[in-house]
């Protein structure tokens, strides 16, 4: 069985995501028969490369925030991450252009890296003090997880390579109805959308084995609507 999962190393929800599933999975009896496939997704796709800034301020601008209420936001976000055992810097992150990080993950697929490569990349911009946005940083990213050095930098120094698989992945989410992120596709059978609970995430993957018609997202599984991020934005608490 395979599971495609459109997400951006910008979502939080998606680095929560990745988290829960991977235990959702570890619980389903048939965990070995399963291919993970990670699938392009940008939150932002119209940002320029090299157009970085702070998370925090971007968040206050993009929800009409102040900078307290901002970083409350992240707060939140750190809380449901710690809760899965993940480390979260709640301030001090950039945001900027993932289009460069969704084509080195093209290249990592091919290579056998992806999932390595994804969970540094995760673990850098959201744990670490290192920006994911720029490309020596990238190629760091890349070497640790296995990739040849000049192979990821001849890909960063092409715009061109992988780029229509990039945009590929995107068009099918699209068609799909997929707008936001994380979202699952079990078996292209099943949808799953938003960082759901572990065990929604088993539930799943049992319907899906059991090879039952596609339901409605989340409905079916026994869950609730879960965060998720789209090109609106990423879901926040209300204001108090």
């Amino acid at each position: 069985m395979r599971v495609e999962i459109w997400s951006d190393i910008a979502c939080p929800w998606c680095y929560i995501g990745k988290a829960r599933f991977e235990k959702g999975l570890a619980a389903f009896a048939h965990r070995e028969d399963v291919e993970v496939v990670h699938r392009s997704f940008e939150l932002d796709p119209h940002r320029a490369k090299g157009d970085t800034g702070p998370v925090l301020e971007m968040l206050a601008k993009k929800y009409g925030r102040t900078l307290d209420e901002a970083r409350a936001m992240e707060a939140h976000v750190a809380s449901n991450a710690h809760a899965e055992g993940l480390e979260y810097l709640a301030d001090g992150r950039d945001h900027g252009n993932t289009f460069d990080i969704h084509r080195l993950l093209h290249l990592a697929r091919e290579r056998g890296h992806q999932d390595r490569l994804l969970d540094l990349a995760y673990r850098a911009n959201f744990a670490e003090e290192r920006s994911v946005f720029d490309d020596e940083t990238l190629v760091a990213l890349a070497v640790e997880a296995g990739l040849d050095e000049a192979e990821a930098r001849g890909v960063l120094a092409d715009p061109t390579a992988y780029a229509d698989a990039v945009r590929a992945d995107e068009r099918e989410a699209a068609e799909l109805g997929a707008d936001g992120v994380p979202f699952f596709v079990l078996d292209r059978r099943y949808g799953v959308s938003g960082g759901q609970p572990a065990e929604v995430f088993t539930r799943a993957l049992e319907q899906a084995w059991q090879g039952r018609a596609l339901q409605p997202v989340a409905a079916a599984a026994g869950g609730t609507g879960a965060e998720a991020c789209g090109p609106d934005g990423c879901e926040v608490p209300p204001r108090a």
